[in-house]
């Protein structure tokens, strides 16, 4: 397995190193494909479609700017490392699934080094070289494409071999989410037959979680593989739906759903503790789990203000995948954290919103999940005699979720208070205007100076000398916005204002 490492770690870098400056967003994606002899009939049979599903899934997930490696697998032993690395590249341009499909081509059942005896097979062995050489413990996500049969050194023990390969994915920390897509194949070969393929999806750190979620958002995987994953991991989070059946509004508050899930509530300004009872849908979204049983609890935290949700119901049972089912709830919204309308946040959302951004969270205590019925039946039909179904299984830790829906508050500020503003701020400046203009413009004063009529002009501020006629400064002339003044009158002189 070394050999293998050494190599995937060093093309795998490559890849995203060469990709990094033009693809920033690039995830790494690992294509793990199993070839030892419980697969014979994969392989074997003329009407198989298992080579050109996994080139058709890598065609559809892969993206420009991708490291992609594409590696077989079986149970790694002296002489015969396995993981064995087949293709590795940078998507670009090319065709993905073209590679792929021209890589397996050749790709046949393996056999035990020195010996006609076919491979076994590990999971968890390949899983693990997957994460910590190939991927080197980055984020990155693996597809593993199985027959479900985990039998290392011919271990007819599948179910103990089945809890060890469950454990690495419900107890490791580098898996942040894990899918499973049972897909119906029947094939029959030489040795044996098998009537279902099991397609794993294992995301690798936070940005691997997130670039998965993108991908079935984008309905990449949909295009290919049209049966709903079976979520193996997080338990713990996500685990229902709430959607807005039904809206009783109160005075001053108007609900509605955008486009992206987003819970909307539209408050007008004048509203005093608006509040609202809204009627639910809780979905259970952990296909294939039921929730037999969970005692239920809500929160709205909205500008910094933690409030609690009444419900018309505090438990749920028997809540299966895809099902809804009613919840009634009454929420208070935070006025005292909304902008009063004379505010700075309000002139600047005039004739546009103010939005508060926050969250509805909807908690599940004492959860207890079970394995719907119906996907015990789906997997023994297509895993007949895999003991799987028993032990697929959520880990009895997982006895609590939480699911949050993204809420904004919008309150809508009309045009009033701004005009008003710019109203009073126009009446200020004209003021200001016009007594700039009377502060520039001389004042004229009339002033005798021994019986003879002068005409003086002066700006406000100023004051200025009076002189009689043998050319003596009797007097000083002040003038002011609000009128004249004589200053420093010599004694006996003959000065007065006016005539």
């Amino acid at each position: 397995m070394k050999a293998w490492s050494g190599f995937l770690v060093r093309c795998l870098s490559a890849a995203v190193l060469a990709g990094a400056p033009a693809f920033a967003w690039a995830i790494p994606q690992v294509f793990l494909v199993q070839n030892s002899g419980w697969m014979e009939p994969f392989y074997s049979d003329p009407q198989s479609s298992f080579k050109p599903l996994v080139g058709a899934l890598a065609g559809s997930v892969v993206q420009a700017g991708d490291a992609v490696v594409l590696a077989a697998f079986n149970q790694s032993l002296p002489g015969a490392p396995s993981p064995r690395a087949l293709l590795s590249f940078k998507a670009g341009k090319e065709t993905v699934q073209g590679r792929v499909t021209q890589a397996l081509r050749a790709l046949d059942t393996a056999r035990k080094p020195g010996s006609a005896a076919l491979a076994d097979t590990d999971l968890g062995e390949a899983v693990q070289a997957a994460i910590g050489q190939a991927l080197g413990g980055k984020p990155g996500i693996v597809w593993l494409f199985t027959n479900n049969r985990n039998s290392p050194n011919n271990d007819q023990a599948t179910a103990q071999r089945n809890r060890e390969f469950y454990q690495l994915i419900h107890g490791g920390a580098a898996i942040t989410r894990a899918l499973a897509f049972p897909l119906r194949m029947p094939v029959k070969g030489e040795h044996y037959s098998a009537n279902g393929l099991m397609v794993y999806a294992f995301a690798v750190g936070n940005e691997g979680s997130r670039a998965l979620d993108a991908l079935l958002a984008a309905g990449r995987v949909q295009r290919v593989i049209t049966e709903p994953p079976a979520r193996l991991k997080p338990l713990d989070r996500d685990t229902v739906r709430l959607a807005p059946r039904k809206v009783e509004n109160a005075a001053g508050v108007r609900f509605a759903t955008a486009a992206n899930g987003v819970l909307r509530a539209d408050v007008a300004p004048d509203a005093r503790q608006p509040t609202a009872r809204i009627e639910w849908n809780l979905e259970n979204t952990m296909y294939p789990y039921t929730i037999s049983s969970a005692t239920l609890s809500a929160r709205s935290v909205l500008g910094g203000e933690d409030r609690p949700i009444t419900l018309a119901s505090s438990r749920v049972s028997a809540l299966a995948p895809g099902k809804p089912a009613p919840l009634g709830s009454t929420m208070t919204l935070p006025v005292a954290q909304l902008p009063d309308k004379w505010s700075w946040e309000a002139l600047k959302s005039a004739g546009s919103a103010y939005v508060l951004p926050g969250t509805i969270q909807l908690h599940l205590a004492n959860q207890k999940l079970e394995l719907s019925q119906a996907f015990r039946q789906r997997m023994a039909a297509l895993f007949p005699g895999d003991p799987l179904p028993d032990i697929f299984i959520p880990p009895a830790r997982v006895q609590a979720s939480t699911a949050v829906l993204p809420v904004e508050v919008r309150v809508h500020y009309g045009m009033g208070p701004l005009l008003a503003l710019g109203g009073a701020a126009l009446a200020l400046l004209a003021a200001a205007g016009a007594a700039a203009y009377a502060y520039a413009r001389p004042k004229i004063a009339h002033v005798t100076v021994e019986d003879e009529l002068r005409t003086m002009r002066a700006r406000p501020g100023t004051t200025q000398p009076i002189y009689d006629k043998a050319g003596r400064q009797v007097a000083q002339l002040k003038t002011t916005l609000f009128g004249h003044q004589l200053l420093d009158l010599r004694e006996g002189a003959q000065v007065k204002l006016g005539r």
